[in-house]
């Protein structure tokens, strides 16, 4: 697998690409725990607790304000995945599928011990973050998926009839692959998502999250994002509900002022390509994330996956100073987020000076082993 030209990276450029790493993924989380209180329950059950305008903040659930979801849980090993990956390149090794399987295999630890296991040298830093030793609402095609050591495929997927969202809600990072060209960032999307969905809407929803956060790592507009994606899709076979949600969301967003009304016509289930056409025309039709991400969560459909996935979008495009300082003070695991989006950012754009077959940092190895 060849991921294009290497690029150059000038410090204005690091720091852009930085700040949209820390928007994407932090953003993801926020939408995410504001939805988790809500997440599965009816509009009218969200307005009879919250009022009519619906929730507007942080709701307590699992013991605190804040709280983020499996969602959340599972981006992060994404992240730490992708790093690995490139970290394990050094030795000749490189098949990113596999690391960021061996990454979610790491997650899957996480739902079954009581915390680290701090003989495991090679598991990483992320591993050893004990606020991460809890369930939150993994999903059975999640837990299935990587109950055991064999990675699905492409050709032999995991769960072959799963089009629920829970591969896409994990697939924003592969989109900040920006030195990479967007068909390989499609490709590898879809290939982590077979790890657990075989379904092909839940495999080419998940690419077509990466390659709608690619083009905005890159400084596209959203709707240039949208349009390589649609013209990448037509190439695929099977995508024909991903394109058909994409195009609907587009054109809701000429169909009057935005409310639950129009965002349930897109869809209310769980489905990928409905959780993507929602989160997408949220973000579409946002006058900022804080906006944005209060309608990706007040309607009767799945509000965690539709908040983090429409956190993710609009945190790649406006980047981290877009966040709303209140809600990113009080969300779980910030400071976890905030380091590992640092460090991912930091391999992509001074990897070399971090590791190479030759010679490596004693502290990042130790921070991302290489067996």
């Amino acid at each position: 697998m060849t991921t294009g030209t290497t690029a150059v990276w000038g410090r204005a450029q690091q720091q852009d690409f930085r700040g949209r790493v820390r928007g994407s993924l932090l953003g993801g989380a926020i939408g995410d725990a504001l939805g988790a209180g809500v997440s599965g329950l009816t509009l009218e059950a969200i307005r009879a607790t919250h009022g009519a305008e619906g929730v507007a903040d942080f709701v307590p659930v699992h013991g605190r304000r804040g709280a983020v979801t499996a969602v959340t849980q599972l981006t992060l090993f994404t992240v730490d995945g992708l790093i690995r990956a490139q970290v394990r390149r050094d030795t000749g090794a490189w098949h990113p599928p596999t690391d960021v399987h061996r990454a979610h295999l790491r997650w899957a630890a996480t739902q079954s011990a009581w915390g680290p296991d701090e003989r495991r040298k090679d598991n990483g830093w992320l591993a050893r973050e004990e606020w991460l030793y809890t369930r939150r609402a993994p999903t059975r095609e999640c837990l299935a998926g990587f109950g055991d050591s064999t990675m699905g495929t492409l050709a032999v997927p995991k769960n072959p009839a799963a089009r629920d969202s829970a591969a896409l809600t994990r697939s924003a990072p592969f989109g900040l692959l920006v030195g990479w060209e967007p068909q390989l960032v499609l490709q590898l999307a879809v290939e982590c998502a077979a790890h657990t969905h075989g379904h092909a809407t839940a495999q080419l929803a998940a690419g077509a999250l990466a390659v709608m956060v690619h083009g905005l790592a890159r400084g596209e507009t959203l709707d240039g994002s949208v349009q390589r994606t649609l013209a990448l899709l037509a190439e695929r076979p099977g995508g024909e509900q991903v394109t058909d949600a994409l195009r609907q969301a587009l054109g809701s967003v000429r169909q009057g002022i935005p409310g639950p009304a129009l965002i349930e016509a897109l869809g209310d289930t769980d489905s990928a390509e409905e959780v993507l056409a929602v989160a997408l025309y949220c973000a579409l039709v946002g006058e900022d994330m804080r906006h944005g991400l209060r309608l990706a969560v007040n309607h009767s459909g799945p509000s965690a996956a539709t908040g983090a996935v429409c956190g993710a979008l609009l945190g790649a495009l406006h980047g981290e100073t877009a966040l709303p300082p209140g809600w990113l003070a009080e969300l779980e695991g910030r400071s976890t987020l905030l380091e590992l989006s640092d460090d991912f950012a930091m391999e992509m754009t001074q990897g070399p000076a971090l590791h190479s077959p030759t010679a490596a940092a004693p502290g990042w190895l130790a921070r991302y082993p290489r067996d």
